[in-house]
């Protein structure tokens, strides 16, 4: 599906990848509208040119108000993760319920195409590189599940409501406005502490990093040539970065040369995958390569998270 001149609505648009997806489509498409209830989005970071809805998606009324019959696509972007939720329970179901609610709506208005964002979290810990027909998928997060569970769902919707879906698995993606993860986590605790950096786990967790700039591109070139009723395309780089490489760049564009202090253990957090990095031969298939390595990424997007956070020490 070619999008110049769609109309297009993006749920979760005021977040990292939806908001950097707005920027790109706004010039190219007819419509391009966004839907967000700023729990984590941020309303600055929607583009001019593109509508804006401040709805919440767990309400059948606010999706249909933005989900309207004249759209040619839906970016399913909107889920709260780990880091939102200390109940496990309500992460499960309001994300399903998001889900729910927007195929729902769009057989209902009759807008057959839908991409939705998953997550290498589906694997749970797979051998690397993880294929997209990797099985059994056992994930070790409630997040995890509830994206796994979401699959499901709109599987079965591809093959017995009339959708199509292309479902796009996310490595870590990493970028400028992102907040609550491991590049900002550093710089804020590093303008905090300059001396000293506590790193959770042991520091060796390893995983692929994909610039956010990488994924959008990665996501219009998925929509645009692969087939079937359901396609699911890993979205990731063929490299990996630790968590101490992770430091050691963040301390370095900050000028700084922190001691480390490692919490222990071999992951970060509970249902924290140590390593991760996801076969992106099937997306090479499709005549599409990322433009940075994991490292790369990172770097870029830590130069641009330091101009934002501590422009002090932008170089």
């Amino acid at each position: 599906m070619n999008l110049t001149g769609a109309r297009v609505l993006i749920t979760g648009g005021a977040g990292l990848v939806g908001s950097h997806l707005a920027s790109d489509l706004v010039d190219d498409a007819e419509l391009v509208r966004v839907i967000d209830d700023l729990s984590k989005g941020d309303r600055d970071r929607v583009p001019d040119g593109a509508e804006f809805v401040r709805g919440d998606l767990t309400d059948p009324d606010d999706v249909a108000e933005a989900l309207t019959p004249d759209l040619d696509a839906v970016f399913h972007f909107a889920a709260y993760t780990d880091t939102n939720y200390d109940d496990d329970r309500e992460l499960f179901e309001e994300n399903t319920e998001m889900t729910y609610n927007v195929a729902e709506r769009m057989i209902e208005a009759g807008v057959e195409t839908l991409v939705f964002t998953s997550s290498s979290t589906v694997y749970g810990e797979a051998p690397r590189p993880t294929p997209e027909d990797y099985a059994p998928l056992e994930p070790i997060s409630i997040y995890g599940s509830a994206k796994l569970a979401d699959e499901a769902l709109l599987s079965t919707y591809a093959h017995s409501y009339g959708l199509t879906v292309r479902n796009v698995r996310f490595a870590n993606i990493v970028g400028p406005h992102q907040r609550g993860n491991v590049i900002p986590d550093f710089i804020q605790k590093l303008q905090a502490d300059p001396e000293t950096l506590t790193i959770l786990g042991d520091g060796r967790q390893e995983k692929s990093y994909l610039h956010v700039t990488d994924c959008v591109d990665a996501i219009r070139h998925v929509l645009e040539h692969a087939d079937g009723d359901f396609a699911t395309y890993n979205l990731g780089t063929r490299t990996t970065t630790s968590v101490t490489e992770i430091a050691d760049i963040v301390s370095e564009e900050l000028g700084l040369g922190p001691d480390y202090e490692y919490t222990g253990g071999d992951r970060g957090w509970t249902g924290d995958v140590p390593k991760m990095r996801l076969s992106i031969e099937k997306l090479s298939a499709l005549g599409w390569e990322p433009d940075r390595s994991s490292h790369e990424a990172v770097r870029r997007a830590t130069r641009q998270l330091i101009a934002e956070i501590a422009p002090e020490h932008a170089k």
